[in-house]
C-alpha cells in the first residue's frame, strides 16, 4: 500500500511518516539594545515564555544576569509537535553594565513574547556656568 499523503508536498510526508525528527539547533534568544539619552533597553526575544520563568537580578559584580528556564513540564502539554523550533528550555546571560546605569531603578516586563529591561541612566544635573559675579 502507498503511505504518501499527497495534501502536502513531497518534502513534508517525511515529517508526517517517522515519529522522530532531528531537533533544531540549540540557539540563544535574539536580543536587541538599545540607547536614548534617560535610559538603555534590553528586549529579549523569547515567544511562549511567561515572567515567571525568568529570573533577573544584579549579581556580585554589578553586571546585570538573566535567566531563563521553561518550568512548564512536558506532561502539561496536550498537543504532540511536529516541529518544534522556537521552545528555549534554559538560557542564561550576563551584561555588563555602563557605570551610567541607575541600578535601584532597573524595571522590566514582559510583553508579546519580548522581555523589556530598563536600565535608567542616572541623572546628573549639569551646573550652570553662566552667573554673576558680585564685587566686594
Amino acid at each position: 500500500m502507498y503511505s504518501r499523503n499527497f495534501w502536502f508536498p513531497e518534502v513534508f510526508n517525511d515529517f508526517f511518516d517517522h515519529n522522530v525528527m532531528t531537533p533544531a539547533r540549540a540557539t540563544a534568544p535574539a536580543i536587541n539594545v538599545l540607547e536614548t539619552p534617560t535610559a538603555y533597553r534590553v528586549e529579549l526575544a523569547a515567544p511562549g515564555m511567561r515572567k515567571e520563568d525568568f529570573n533577573i537580578n544584579i549579581n556580585q559584580d554589578g553586571n546585570l544576569s538573566i535567566k531563563m528556564e521553561n518550568k512548564r513540564k512536558q506532561e502539561e502539554e496536550k498537543a504532540h509537535y511536529l516541529r518544534r523550533e522556537f521552545s528555549y528550555a534554559t538560557y542564561e546571560q550576563t551584561l555588563i553594565l555602563p557605570d551610567e546605569v541607575d541600578k535601584s531603578k532597573i524595571s522590566a516586563r514582559m510583553s508579546d513574547g519580548v522581555l523589556t529591561v530598563n536600565l535608567p541612566k542616572i541623572q546628573v544635573e549639569e551646573q550652570k556656568i553662566a552667573r554673576e559675579i558680585g564685587i566686594e
